[in-house]
């Protein structure tokens, strides 16, 4: 390491060690086009993705005609629609990674630095909530309260921040007994105080690359959900719904399956590279 690179702070160095892999380079480069095109693409394209076409049923992808992935049963352009999917999809997976965060670290880190009784009710009831089947919650979710988008993101959130709530109570337990805790407590320093400004950002980095771990396993969840017909309901489409639109299409029609399925596939392949590489670059023991 050189001394300029010794004089830059840790997060200089992670983004460095970060910014060296090719791979994350790549991964970024590839979520950053798909996000753009998620946003400009519906909104420059002619084609509205709920209004059906009926002289333009199953057109193959055609660079020429203008429908450059196709179009489905209805007439409606793929290529919009699949835009909108990953606008859909990559809402539900960020949204509900953060509320799954913010849980998961209050509840994690109270469990973690509080202890005793409160240590032992708290991590109960994860057990207790791990132990409730998640398809058949959202089904009686979907009984009592009717289908609607925002359901699938309280669905979703109502299971997702129990990893990471079990992840935090063991960070923050061995936060706990470190010499500049007890220094802190020693001079005064109240317990919300010393959770605040000495153990959550202790846990920063750890909750950074479980935050961009979450996220695929989210958008993975809302497409299985979706695949089942129990996720964004028409004429909404995600990437599961459009993946399982397509799947009946598939012997016919396999573009219909293909593209959705691919697009898919990229935005979590994505995810899952940068989340190891962020876990790499944000180790301290590469300092």
């Amino acid at each position: 390491m050189s001394p300029a690179e010794r004089n830059d702070g840790p997060w200089r160095r992670s983004w460095r060690r970060l910014y060296a892999r090719r791979g994350a380079r790549w991964a970024l480069a590839l979520l950053g086009l798909i996000m753009a095109l998620a946003l400009l693409v519906p909104a420059l394209s002619p084609y509205d993705y709920a209004a059906p076409s009926w002289t333009h049923i199953f057109l193959r992808p055609s660079l020429r005609g203008g429908e450059w992935f196709g179009t489905d049963g209805l007439g409606r352009d793929l290529l919009v629609r699949v835009m909108w999917g990953c606008r859909i999809s990559l809402l539900i997976g960020i949204a509900a990674s953060l509320v799954s965060v913010l849980i998961g670290v209050a509840w994690g880190t109270a469990a973690g630095y509080i202890g005793g009784r409160t240590d032992g009710l708290l991590m109960r009831t994860v057990d207790v909530l791990y132990s409730v089947p998640f398809i058949p919650l959202v089904i009686v979710l979907e009984v009592l309260f009717g289908r609607n988008f925002l359901l699938v993101f309280i669905a979703i959130g109502a299971v997702s921040w129990l990893d990471i709530a079990r992840i935090v109570r063991g960070q923050t337990l061995a936060i706990r007994s470190q010499n500049y805790i007890e220094a802190a407590l020693a001079l005064g320093v109240r317990t919300p105080a010393v959770i605040w400004r000495h153990v959550v950002p202790n846990l920063l980095g750890l909750v950074i690359v479980y935050a961009t771990l979450t996220i695929p396993s989210v958008i993975l969840f809302e497409a299985l959900l979706s695949f089942l017909g129990l996720g964004v309901q028409a004429p909404l489409a995600s990437l599961g719904s459009l993946v399982a639109d397509g799947a009946n299409e598939m012997q016919a029609n396999p573009y219909l399956l293909l593209i959705p399925a691919a697009f898919l596939a990229a935005i979590i392949l994505c995810l899952n590279y940068l989340g190891d590489a962020l876990r790499d670059a944000l180790d301290p023991r590469h300092d």
